[in-house]
């Protein structure tokens, strides 16, 4: 990638965060030698009412406070951001510890302008590894990536298609479809280690079917607002 002008760094790390405070700091703790390294670590809050924003400020670069909602807050965190990249990290997500070479190899040739992680479960069961790998397989058959694959995009491409859409739901799949007609995604295989909580607590085949079903739904042209509605009861 070209190198960055005095007011800007090469790759700016987005965190939306709503009441994260007894988790999130270990996501922003594996960011502490990226930070070493000119990496920008700007958590987007969308109006916590626990302690989320005090654990994070000695771990980020900026904190924001914006309407709850995750497409807002990383859009609003986005607009804020000084990177040439932007890379969208989930409050719950584990980093690997060199993501940021991993996203400047990926993008360093210009073939590819956007991309995402493999993923895996902590301490999964057989299931849950399954499910990882359909996941990951999934991402790069069809293009499409889910926020906690941790989605990076230059910033050029990103506001060329108008940044994330505004919808209460599905705002991960609606970019990846916008950014994947003007570039395949790189799929990195080192992993981001993502949160299995919402699927032990609702159960794994039943989260599979929601999520399937959810996702069907919106690709026949069902509303995310009602599809919000639906979802937000199963939500962790």
């Amino acid at each position: 990638m070209a190198a960055a002008a005095a007011d800007t760094c090469v790759l700016s790390v987005i965190v939306p965060a709503l009441n994260e405070a007894d988790g999130i700091v270990d996501t922003l703790q594996i960011l502490q030698d990226m930070r070493l390294r000119g990496v920008e670590v700007i958590v987007a809050d969308g109006g916590s009412t626990d302690n989320t924003v005090a654990v994070c400020a000695p771990l980020a670069d900026r904190i924001i406070i914006t309407a709850t909602g995750r497409a807002r807050q990383m859009q609003a965190g986005a607009v804020q951001a000084r990177g040439l990249v932007l890379w969208f990290l989930h409050a719950d997500s584990r980093a690997p510890r060199d993501a940021d070479r991993a996203i400047d190899a990926a993008l360093g040739s210009g073939e590819r302008h956007w991309g995402r992680f493999d993923v895996r479960f902590p301490h999964a069961g057989l299931l849950l590894r399954v499910v990882a790998t359909l996941m990951n397989l999934r991402s790069c058959l069809t293009g499409i990536a889910t926020g906690d694959q941790g989605i990076f995009v230059s910033r050029e491409l990103f506001e060329r298609v108008n940044g994330y859409p505004q919808i209460p739901l599905m705002e991960d799949i609606a970019l990846s479809r916008r950014l994947k007609r003007h570039s395949q995604p790189a799929c990195l295989h080192e992993k981001l280690v993502t949160s299995a909580r919402r699927w032990k607590t609702h159960g794994i085949l039943r989260t599979i079917l929601l999520m399937w079903s959810l996702r069907l739904a919106y690709f026949l042209g069902a509303s995310p607002a009602r599809l919000a509605q639906f979802y937000r009861p199963h939500r962790t």
